[in-house]
């Protein structure tokens, strides 16, 4: 069990290292490029919320894992513009290689199918990794359009991805996408795309959760992380570590609920676990979060919005078995972003592994025990060094 865990964890503390992966695409307040995983974690969300736009024999469910690991050879090969030269037969090797060292960190049983499901993914061949695929494709897309100035050069991108590049294709593909970007180009072409602009204001506005910065920081050290790419990492922890679960949960439920749990920080920002918080306040920013929930998940159709809202309010309440192993993982991965960064956020707050332990511990055995046992063992060492045990 113990090589097994390590394996796991060696995986996902790599996994980190894509949130240094800057892409071409702008955040949609255009102050900053966005990386890679916080990319990743806003293509999952567009396959939870566009889930209605599939084809029928699509499983949104696989389509948001491949969404969640299909950058990841990028933390080697790095991030490829598609309107810059490169030797595309190349980067395609270096990618393979990088898939092939990355998914061979993880158990070889898990390794092999994270590294099939990526294959799956480039080969774009199965509905679901078509679905995927078109995604990826039309998001960047409504990032530039809805961007708050976008540069002129990213506006002529959009336009020639459309005409004759690789989104041409959502005409035939995801026609409500291609209409609809069309018309914010000032080139509307016939058929409705009223269902998808429904809900692009809801994916639009999650576009902030990328501006709210946590008290932890990047395994590096370099900077705070923020929500959104935390909300990925703790998706892929959730996904991994899903075997050591203290009892049986839907991970296609957890990993939804990790997709969603952070999105009111939008307007309620974040409460770092270790700060002196009192009583009152926490209770504000409870009054806040059920705000935020109610604006932001109101943003969607109804039913759409209801049933998000339910699996939230179901995340807070942390009472079904589902939500007490997502509350479990979102403790866990600060506690490892802090060992790998020297003490961070153990430092800021002045935290001993008694605080750490009644803070963070407890509601991780609740959910699985076997990983507080092991992350237990990993950083008591560092406590103890620091004489802060």
């Amino acid at each position: 069990m113990t090589q097994r865990i390590e394996a796991q964890f060696a995986f996902l503390l790599e996994a980190d290292r894509l949130r240094g992966i800057e892409r071409q695409n702008l955040i949609l307040d255009c102050t900053r490029r966005e990386n890679s995983a916080e990319h990743s974690w806003h293509l999952a969300l567009y396959a939870l919320v566009l889930a209605p736009f599939a084809e029928p024999d699509v499983s949104i469910s696989r389509v948001i894992q491949m969404l969640l690991l299909h950058d990841l050879v990028e933390i080697d090969a790095g991030d490829h513009p598609i309107d810059e030269d490169f030797d595309w037969a190349a980067v395609a090797v270096a990618e393979a290689a990088a898939a092939k060292r990355l998914f061979g960190l993880l158990p070889s049983d898990q390794g092999a199918a994270l590294h099939d499901l990526w294959h799956e993914f480039e080969s774009a061949e199965s509905p679901d990794a078509r679905f995927a695929k078109h995604l990826d494709h039309c998001q960047p897309i409504f990032q530039t359009l809805y961007g708050k100035d976008p540069l002129s050069d990213h506006i002529a991108v959009v336009r020639g991805n459309l005409f004759g590049g690789r989104a041409a294709a959502l005409q035939q593909n995801l026609p409500e996408a291609y209409h609809h970007a069309m018309s914010l180009l000032g080139e509307p072409r016939e058929g409705g795309s009223n269902g998808l602009s429904q809900r692009l204001p809801f994916l639009n506005e999650a576009d902030g959760l990328k501006s709210v910065l946590r008290a932890t920081r990047l395994g590096d050290g370099s900077r705070a992380e923020n929500s959104a790419e935390h909300s990925w990492h703790i998706m892929l922890y959730g996904w991994i570590l899903a075997e050591h679960a203290r009892s049986d949960i839907d991970i296609s439920r957890v990993i939804n609920m990790l997709l969603l749990h952070d999105i009111v920080e939008i307007d309620a920002g974040d409460t770092p676990i270790h700060g002196a918080v009192s009583a009152e306040a926490l209770a504000a920013q409870e009054v806040q979060e059920q705000q935020a929930a109610d604006r932001l998940f109101g943003l969607l159709p109804e039913g759409q919005g209801t049933a998000f809202r339910a699996l939230w309010d179901e995340f807070e309440a942390a009472t079904s078995n589902d939500a007490v192993f997502a509350k479990a993982i979102d403790r866990v991965q600060p506690v490892l972003l802090n060992l790998l960064n020297g003490g961070g956020s153990w430092l800021d707050y002045d935290v001993s592994l008694a605080q750490v332990e009644a803070r963070v511990g407890v509601k991780v055995i609740r959910g699985a025990p076997d990983v507080w046992e092991y992350v237990r063992a990993e950083i008591t060492p560092w406590f103890e060094e620091n004489q802060r045990s």
